[in-house]
């Protein structure tokens, strides 16, 4: 199925999620470097923007170069990069802050001298963990109740894998609530953060910049937020009925990002 509801001024520039779009796990969805070779073609410009903080920019960089696609790291954000930028507007100097989440968040933080501690934390930062254990949520739970701010990286509940949707920081997040009865900030998409920091690097108008996603919630809902034009794939988490539902519905729906190039 593909789908065009409305029509735009020729796009300039493309915001593009990563997991569900173009790869699942460590397997690709499509000829990633034909891909690449034919947004850079058609002249545009690109960052590459996930709610995923589990990897460095670094890594984000080398999963490409592995896959045969060659970027800068300039064209890489994630929602770790945007939580620490958050951090350091509310705490200037850097601080102790306890994480639930993998190195890339922690070298995101760590950029803006902000590191792990269970004692005098300044927010508690919770982001995707795949060795999340009991003692963690408990230290967590512990410090929202005692009133530091709860910040979530992402609000996905799950991820794309090769075998299926599995356990995202959403899932982490609402075990968290249900025990604190406290909402977490959330710093990434659907929330405006990430893709104005995309906007400023592409330099690139609201409406000739198109906003790539597998999700309507997070990376349609956010494009459309701020006025982009949204595409919606159906190679990751959204399936056709779901596509179907939202309002307002994205200006591309599409199966995979290849077939969206064809659409351009």
């Amino acid at each position: 199925m593909t789908q065009k509801s409305r029509t735009h001024p020729s796009i300039r520039a493309l915001i593009i999620d990563m997991d569900g779009v173009l790869w699942r796990g460590e397997q690709p969805i499509g000829d990633l470097p034909a891909i690449f070779e034919r947004i850079n073609r058609k002249g545009y410009k690109f960052i590459l923007a996930s709610n995923n903080a589990t990897g460095t920019v670094d890594q984000y960089v080398d999963k490409l170069g592995a896959f045969g696609v060659k970027i800068g790291a300039g064209q890489v954000i994630n929602s770790g990069q945007a939580t620490a930028q958050f951090l350091r507007q509310r705490f200037p100097h850097g601080g102790p802050v306890y994480l639930i989440g993998e190195q890339g968040l922690v070298k995101a933080l760590a950029e803006c001298n902000f590191y792990h501690s269970a004692e005098e934390s300044l927010a508690v930062v919770v982001s995707l963990d795949r060795q999340l254990t009991f003692d963690k949520l408990r230290r967590a739970t512990l410090l929202i109740r005692g009133g530091i701010p709860f910040i979530g990286t992402n609000p996905d509940r799950t991820l794309p894998s090769p075998h299926g949707l599995v356990p995202g920081t959403g899932a982490i997040l609402a075990a968290l609530e249900a025990a604190t009865d406290v909402q977490p900030t959330i710093i990434g998409k659907p929330a405006p953060e990430m893709y104005r920091v995309a906007l400023e690097r592409l330099g690139t108008p609201i409406e000739r910049t198109l906003v790539i996603g597998d999700r309507v919630e997070t990376d349609i809902a956010g494009g459309q937020a701020l006025g982009c034009p949204t595409a919606l794939v159906l190679s990751g988490a959204t399936d056709h009925d779901r596509a179907r539902q939202w309002k307002p519905p994205p200006d591309f729906v599409v199966p995979d990002f290849t077939s969206l190039l064809s659409e351009l």
